[in-house]
């Protein structure tokens, strides 16, 4: 089977040094506007089918509210700015964002949509395998929704983001703090939680995991600058129509 791109070793070794260097920055343009929107994303891991890394594709994750899902539903081109700062290597990666909600969402089937279009070539297609069905969505979902902190799962508590904050910095002293496996409850001064404590818990469980969406990003281009040897190198990697990785060195 394919083995991975160059690029995405080289993300991987250095992310293998430098584990905390995950921020990235994604870039898109939406419909109604000309501007450039740009966020920072937490890079979740790489997404590729088993026994094939040729076509890896990026996941990252957000809240399902966020006025950036239907940007990215109006237009999925992106382009990601990663710096690791460690290796002094930049990569500037373009390809197309898929927003991945609850299987219950209304955007599901947006997403089902794209599965059906996705071309031959493209990583997409290569993962979910000719029938589209080849990875269960709902359950990737839980299990990257599983590995988010307590405080983290929490942040999908809040109102829309993005939203007035009504009642000001008092309201928003009264948003949960931590958001904890139910069954699992922990209190934060260590004491015991109470009934009344561990159903308001279900409840916010169940609201987090309802606004949290994956992220994932099907690479077509990669400009890979390392500025850390001498001279310094700058390559251009591009899918080709047969989903084959092309590379070319420029001047940095």
């Amino acid at each position: 089977m394919g083995a991975a791109p160059r690029w995405k070793t080289a993300i991987s070794n250095a992310l293998s040094e430098h584990s905390k260097s995950v921020v990235i920055q994604m870039a898109s343009i939406d419909s109604s506007s000309p501007t450039p929107h740009v966020r920072s994303h937490i890079f979740r891991s790489f997404l590729t089918p088993p026994g094939d890394e040729s076509l890896p594709l990026i996941l990252s994750s957000t809240d399902v509210r966020s006025p950036k899902v239907q940007q990215l539903v109006e237009n999925p081109h992106v382009e990601i700015a990663w710096w690791i700062e460690g290796k002094q290597e930049q990569f500037r990666i373009a390809g197309l964002a898929s927003v991945i909600p609850p299987s219950t969402h209304s955007l599901f089937k947006n997403f089902e949509r794209i599965i059906k279009d996705a071309k031959q070539a493209s990583g997409l297609r290569k993962l979910v395998g000719a029938s589209g069905t080849d990875l269960d969505w709902e359950k990737k979902r839980r299990e990257v929704f599983a590995t988010m902190s307590a405080h983290m799962k929490a942040s999908w508590c809040r109102p829309v983001p993005g939203s007035i904050l009504v009642g000001g910095e008092e309201e928003a002293k009264k948003w949960a703090v931590r958001v904890d496996e139910p069954g699992h409850e922990k209190a934060e001064d260590g004491k015991e939680v109470s009934e009344e404590e561990r159903a308001r818990n279900k409840e916010n469980w169940d609201t987090a995991l309802g606004n949290f969406a994956l992220v994932m990003v099907d690479p077509t281009e990669v400009d890979y600058v390392e500025l850390g040897v001498i001279p310094n190198r700058r390559t251009k990697f591009w899918r080709n129509e047969n989903g084959l990785w092309e590379e070319k060195s420029v001047v940095p």
